[in-house]
């Protein structure tokens, strides 16, 4: 997949095009891609997402906005694994922000993408005071000669009323432990992923040592889970207990972190790129009163990792 980020060249079409945040990549943002990418091919074009950095509300409000499921790293792998052939990462700044909805249509969308079918969903909002919407589109697509179509809303069926999937319901499932809906609304399990950092080897001096990766946003879940992880230079699925969150019994204030110890693994793995499952949340995170606690209490959460992981591999 090619990537492109910043200013967009004018003349880089023509393209068939979806737009949005794909936060998480959930089987909503999935179903868009497909339709894009079969659409686009029965066009005899290109398809092509075009995604914003930061997410729009982190710059608007970036105390109060949502905290993000997927690093970009993450959610452009998300996006080739769709058939996606092309994203354009367009740096969302104050300048784009007071773009006119009219001029983002003439000038991101059709002088510089070159759209020739674009995809967007029902209540798709753009342009300066998010003054532009769908029927604003289906105004400039014939005065541009491009196709429009608006995407369905895909529902959760395990949700009962059948809510509809979306960044937001992902968020809450995570915040609640309940990895199950959040795997379900995502179709997949929930991966956090990161290069492995030196640590202050505490783990080991416990007698578990860690892979440790820094979190430079808040992340969207908190606690102690089973898990499992692959290393992704060498394709190694291992499986662990992980902890992510601030560390209240070593330090006050103290960055959030996601560690995992993988079991039956005690090699090095600074610099390595891991990717790290989420199946099932432990516990809270807890301030012990000491180290020797804490060393019990990582005791009792890996043999309970073990056991569920044991019992999922066997139904």
């Amino acid at each position: 997949m090619q990537v492109t980020h910043g200013t967009i060249k004018p003349g880089s079409g023509p393209v068939g095009l979806t737009i949005g945040n794909f936060d998480g990549v959930h089987r909503g943002h999935r179903a868009m891609l497909e339709m894009l990418v079969g659409k686009a091919r029965e066009l005899g074009l290109p398809s092509c997402a075009l995604t914003f950095e930061p997410h729009p509300r982190e710059f608007f409000s970036p105390a109060t906005a949502p905290t993000r499921l997927t690093r970009l790293r993450e959610k452009l792998e998300l996006i080739a694994e769709a058939g996606v052939e092309q994203v354009h990462v367009l740096r969302f700044d104050a300048r784009l922000a007071a773009l006119a909805a009219e001029r983002f249509v003439e000038d991101v969308l059709v002088r510089g993408l070159g759209v020739r079918w674009l995809l967007v969903g029902s209540d798709f909002r753009f342009g300066a005071k998010r003054a532009g919407d769908c029927a604003l589109l289906q105004s400039a697509a014939p005065r541009f000669g491009f196709g429009l179509a608006a995407m369905p809303e895909v529902t959760d069926a395990g949700a009962g009323a059948g809510d509809r999937v979306s960044s937001s319901a992902v968020r809450a499932a995570l915040a609640a432990g309940d990895l199950a809906s959040a795997a379900r609304l995502l179709g997949r399990a929930y991966v956090m992923s990161g290069r492995v950092a030196h640590g202050e080897k505490l783990g080991r001096a416990l007698g578990f040592p860690t892979a440790n990766i820094v979190l430079r946003r808040p992340p969207p879940l908190a606690g102690i889970y089973a898990v499992e992880a692959e290393i992704e230079e060498t394709r190694q699925q291992f499986r662990g207990v992980a902890s992510v969150g601030r560390r209240p019994t070593v330090k006050q204030g103290a960055a959030p972190l996601l560690e995992v110890h993988l079991f039956d693994f005690d090699r090095p793995l600074y610099g390595r790129h891991l990717r790290v499952r989420f199946l099932e949340k432990l516990r809270d995170e807890e301030k012990y009163d000491g180290l020797e606690a804490l060393r019990a209490a990582i005791a009792r959460d890996a043999v309970r990792a073990r056991e569920f992981l044991a019992k999922r591999e066997h139904g």
